[in-house]
């Protein structure tokens, strides 16, 4: 299972590297890439939570996919897959998140009985490492695609157990994903306000030297 979350951990760093290349993102080591041979894990600022991060991800995928090899029973392989799936999102939605892209989100229901939607976003960016936003941020779209078509597989086979886990699976991947997109905009929209904030007071500040 380590072994493939390596490899999955090589082709996130690949793709992200072509899908985002053109992006200078501000992180500890802004655009640096792994140099050939070297693993992603030595680039990033936080290695222990990418390794949870992808290692969930992938064990899950492949007790999904091995299960019949790893043992006999469904049930067994049922309880396994649910178990990395939830393990993994609770990983990305309260550690993974806030070390590699600074970024948290949560959902409170309010004594009215109406949800909220909470949002934190790191203002020193400085220790956000460009392979760990990148890694990150792929593989939180990828992880719902490639659940999406087992989904498919599972429910144009009739089989409908594990239909009901590539559900499961779907549906914590596509909250992550949710929050984080919504999370995201949420911190860019703090930071548009900030500088125009600061611009308006630099122009007053400006106006009064002036005509004071």
């Amino acid at each position: 299972i380590i072994a493939m979350a390596a490899v999955f951990s090589e082709v996130a760093s690949a793709v992200g590297a072509a899908a985002f290349g053109g992006a200078n993102q501000q992180g500890g080591q802004p655009g640096e890439q792994p140099q050939p041979g070297e693993s992603i894990f030595k680039s990033s600022n936080h290695p222990t939570a990418l390794m949870f991060h992808l290692g969930f991800k992938t064990a899950a995928l492949v007790v999904y996919i091995l299960g019949g090899l790893i043992s006999s029973s469904f049930v067994f392989s049922f309880v396994i897959v649910t178990l990395l799936l939830a393990f993994d999102f609770w990983t990305v939605k309260n550690v993974t998140g806030r070390l590699l892209v600074g970024l948290r989100w949560w959902n409170e229901v309010n004594e009215d009985g109406t949800n909220e939607w909470r949002f934190e976003s790191r203002e020193d960016t400085s220790r956000i490492a460009d392979i760990d936003s990148r890694v990150f941020w792929l593989t939180l779209w990828v992880t719902p695609l490639i659940w999406t078509l087992f989904m498919v597989s599972t429910l144009l086979s009739f089989n409908w157990g594990w239909l009901l886990c590539t559900v499961v699976a779907n549906v914590l991947s596509a909250a992550n994903l949710y929050g984080y997109v919504r999370c995201s905009r949420a911190a860019k929209d703090k930071v548009g306000s900030l500088a125009t904030s600061v611009a308006a007071g630099m122009f007053t500040q400006g106006l009064s030297s002036r005509f004071g």
